[in-house]
């Protein structure tokens, strides 16, 4: 039947959702839902709850989302039927709006059926739930080994469309955080190609926001402002509430000489409008944490310290002299005649052998010593 959860109109709700026509695909899946109900296909039902479920996720409803997603799996684990699908779905659910500690022991019992199901296509999305909520839970190693096994997955299936499970940014931000910049950008790069070709407009802004954050580690600090400013705004005209949401809390996240409340307040705001209390939480930590951090010094003027100098090789000593300089990695690359990712490479090494995380910390130690 045309209302059966494969069926035609089943398929145009998620080629809807797949386009960013939010308003379209939640009248035909409410639709489609009342009159599964009336038919008695519970089967139909609990699939249908799901896509609503997910349908406002997206928008930033995550209070309802939330609440669907939890009905869908009662009627799927009294029913006995789709509760694979049902479970991925709630912990994506509870990953935006309830429980972290709860999405992922859902996200992991998805992932358990599908392997003893045997089914590879719900394996990758499965896999992809665990991913997002790791990455939420902030264990970024984790996210980034299940994320690449989700890439590996659709890579050897063929799968090229980024709107299918959208893990992509997900991946690329949990890259930058472990410092491997020029994987993130791999990664960005290859999935704006499909994007473009596919036209996936909430993808493509979400790829701009994690390229934000690769600029942002190569020192690149206005051209990031103005590729998450961008962002922002196109997620917001397409109704991507939680979306934005996450844009405008990057951009309060960025480097800068001073924090700045406005912009942590601004990215609460927007999550405590989606209902998002597990994003909320992280805001707010990171709001308190960086206000209780010193101002980072203008630029340095002296050198780094003796010791310092001592733990470095000639080009890590060239480079990191760069950095003090207020020299992007790309300009860095273009006078020492390497290429960026060489220079990427270097800092990489820089950072390891001086105990620190980023670039700022090279002008932090510069400063310091010069005070002395």
């Amino acid at each position: 039947m045309a209302c059966h959860h494969n069926g035609a109109r089943s398929a145009r709700f998620r080629w809807l959702i797949m386009s960013d026509r939010l308003a379209e695909a939640r009248s035909t899946v409410t639709a489609l839902l009342r009159e599964v109900r009336r038919r008695g296909m519970a089967e139909s039902e609990v699939h249908y709850l799901r896509f609503l479920a997910e349908t406002e996720l997206r928008a930033g409803q995550c209070g309802r989302a939330l609440a669907l997603a939890r009905e869908s799996l009662t009627l799927a684990r009294d029913a006995g039927i789709g509760e694979g699908a049902s479970t991925m779905q709630a912990a994506l659910a509870e990953a935006a709006g309830g429980d972290v500690g709860r999405a992922l022991e859902l996200a992991r019992e998805a992932v358990d059926r599908a392997e003893e199901d045997g089914d590879a296509v719900y394996l990758s999305r499965t896999l992809a739930a665990l991913g997002h909520a790791q990455l939420v839970a902030d264990d970024t190693r984790a996210a980034v080994e299940t994320l690449r096994r989700v890439r590996q997955l659709e890579a050897g299936a063929g799968i090229t469309d980024p709107a299918r499970g959208r893990w992509q940014g997900d991946l690329a931000e949990a890259l930058v955080r472990l410092r491997e910049p020029a994987e993130a950008q791999e990664v960005i790069d290859v999935t704006r190609t499909h994007a473009l070709r596919l036209g996936r407009e909430s993808v493509l802004a979400d790829l701009d926001r994690v390229e934000a954050l690769v600029r942002a580690e190569r020192g690149e600090h206005e051209a990031a402002v103005a590729q998450l400013t961008s962002a922002r705004d196109r997620l917001a005209k397409l109704g991507l509430g939680l979306e934005e949401a996450r844009t405008a809390f990057t951009l309060a996240s960025l480097p800068a000489r001073r924090p700045d409340p406005a912009a942590y307040d601004e990215a609460a705001r927007l999550f405590r409008r989606c209902r998002a209390l597990p994003w909320l939480r992280r805001v707010e930590a990171a709001a308190a944490e960086a206000a209780s951090r010193p101002a980072q010094a203008p630029a340095a003027t002296g050198a780094l310290p003796a010791a310092c100098l001592e733990a470095l090789a000639s080009m890590e000593r060239q480079v990191a002299a760069l950095v003090m300089e207020g020299a992007t990695n790309r300009e860095i690359a273009g006078r020492l005649f390497v290429s960026v990712k060489t220079v990427e490479a270097t800092l990489t090494r820089v950072y390891r052998k001086l105990g620190i995380r980023s670039r700022v910390d090279i002008v932090r130690l510069a400063a310091g010593q010069h005070r002395h």
